[in-house]
């Protein structure tokens, strides 16, 4: 059977751990940040992990699975 194509727009938004894990970046930091405060832009910072329940469907798109 041929490979799976890599969902190109799924590429730009997710990683994968190095235990498989689904990363993605925190949403809200686009624009307005003058008005958030310090607290919460720095809660902002970094990434976090997909939810479980979109974890297997991001795999998927990623041509992991």
């Amino acid at each position: 059977m041929p490979k799976h194509k890599t969902n190109r727009a799924a590429a730009k938004r997710f990683g994968v751990s190095g235990t498989g894990r689904v990363t993605r970046a925190k949403s809200g930091k686009r624009h307005g940040m003058i008005r958030k405060a310090r607290k919460q832009k720095r809660r902002l910072l970094g990434t976090t992990l997909v939810a479980a329940v979109d974890q297997a469907r991001a795999l998927r798109m990623l041509g992991r699975r």
